[in-house]
């Protein structure tokens, strides 16, 4: 919007409807950010349209092509547990290059996620379609070869590469990169062919032009002494979620169910199934009412609890004591482990991530912490086959003290950010009172 520039926020003034208070673009961010900023649009959609109304079709369609992005995240994701033995197998591969097939899956799952928009937004449908995805595999692995269940993986791909077709451009991505008419048209599909967006475009105009005015973040940026705290919050918990063991995990848990001694590997697979997506929903619904430090703590606490419990089992067997019971406990070990990491270690990091970075340096801040949490799940799925090869009972232990680690850091450094303002919670953090 060329008419936007500076001087929007050296007066007063006021444009499509919406007014902006008089700001200085030489204060604090802080203190910028907490200028109200008054919308009055009463008086600009006509009686006869009802702007509420708008293309509901189109906005489901297009959350639904969003989604199958998500799936097919978790679809890779699950792909590697059910069917481990077979590919090994069939392919007559070792256990290093197993544990390099693995870590490929990992880049996959990566690409996916980018491309799925997963890394912006890990919470609600997102999360949750990433484990159905994950279910699925897990559940379909159990009954086909490990090359059906590759092809169907393909599915979501197709439809997602068709849908992209057929879908708007993002408005706000377009008013961004100044193409107007592109911008009300895309607004327009979404909304409704009869629904007046004048005012709505108005905003984002303001918005967009706001966020131009702001001074770019660059990497050197993140060591300034008034960031490092941000940085530490939000490159420490994905450090934690990583490496407290999910990937190798959830890749390997039909043979870690077998080295246990469970009879049959798919028994535990179809019941990792079956707990994932109820426990991923009662995270979701809890996220906003216990907060997210608690939410944080309990989850690690079952997390490590399920790991000392896969720890033990592993080590009864090494001594060849109570051998009866072996396989129960790694079974509940590990379903305690999913169960605890999907209410709560898994979403919950990605959500705070987003709300604690000051908005200069969110993309910037958001990128290397991404970078932090895609490379700790890359080196735990390689490593997971080694560490089991060395010793099984001393992985899970490792494990689980790094999910006792996570509680300290929570307790000490991350605040509570349900209910709080972007202003709130940098004040907090750099109060050190959380």
């Amino acid at each position: 919007m060329a008419a936007v520039n500076k001087k929007l926020w050296e007066e007063d003034v006021e444009y499509g409807g919406i007014r902006v208070a008089d700001d200085d673009p030489k204060k604090p961010l802080l203190q910028q950010q907490q200028k109200p900023v008054v919308v009055n649009v009463s008086d600009r959609v006509p009686d006869e349209v009802d702007e509420t109304n708008g293309s509901t079709g189109m906005v489901l369609f297009s959350t639904f092509i969003a989604v199958c992005g998500s799936f097919e995240f978790g679809s890779c994701v699950g792909y590697s547990a059910p069917t481990q033995s077979a590919i090994i197998e069939d392919l007559k591969l070792s256990l290093a290059e197993y544990s390099m097939f693995g870590s490929i899956l990992t880049i996959g799952a990566m690409i996916g996620a980018i491309s799925s928009g997963q890394i912006a937004d890990f919470i609600g449908r997102k999360g949750l379609m990433i484990v159905t995805g994950a279910s699925l595999a897990f559940l379909m692995g159990t009954v086909v070869t490990w090359r059906t269940l590759a092809l169907t993986g393909l599915i979501p791909c197709i439809v997602l590469l068709l849908g992209l077709c057929f879908i708007p451009e993002s408005p706000r991505w377009l008013a961004k990169f100044g193409q107007e008419e592109e911008f009300r048209s895309s607004l327009q599909v979404l909304r409704g062919r009869y629904t007046d967006v004048s005012s709505e475009a108005a905003q984002i105009q303001v918005y967009v032009a706001s966020l131009q005015i702001l001074p770019k973040a660059a990497l050197t940026d993140l060591i300034d002494s008034k960031y490092i705290r941000f940085i530490v919050i939000g490159v420490g918990l994905m450090v934690f979620q990583q490496f407290g063991g999910i990937n190798g995990v959830g890749f390997y848990a039909s043979e870690t169910y077998a080295s246990a001694g469970l009879a049959s590997g798919k028994t535990g697979i179809i019941l990792i199934a079956c707990v994932q997506v109820p426990i991923t929903v009662l995270g979701a619904l809890l996220m906003d009412r216990s907060g997210r430090r608690p939410l944080i703590m309990i989850s690690s606490s079952g997390t490590s609890v399920g790991c000392f419990l896969t720890g033990s089992a592993f080590f009864l067997k090494a001594h060849g004591m109570f051998l009866n019971s072996v396989p129960f406990l790694a079974a509940a070990g590990i379903l305690i482990y999913i169960a605890a990491f999907s209410i709560g270690m898994g979403a919950v990091p990605w959500l705070i991530m987003s709300e604690i970075f000051p908005i200069n340096i969110k993309g910037v801040a958001g990128s290397l912490v991404v970078l932090v949490n895609w490379a700790g799940a890359w080196a735990v799925s390689y490593t997971f086959n080694f560490l089991m090869a060395w010793s099984p009972s001393a992985t899970f232990a490792m494990y689980s003290g790094f999910s006792m680690m996570t509680i300290l850091f929570v307790v000490k450094l991350v605040p509570e950010t349900k209910g709080k303002t972007l202003e709130e919670i940098q004040a907090c953090i750099n109060s050190g009172k959380h």
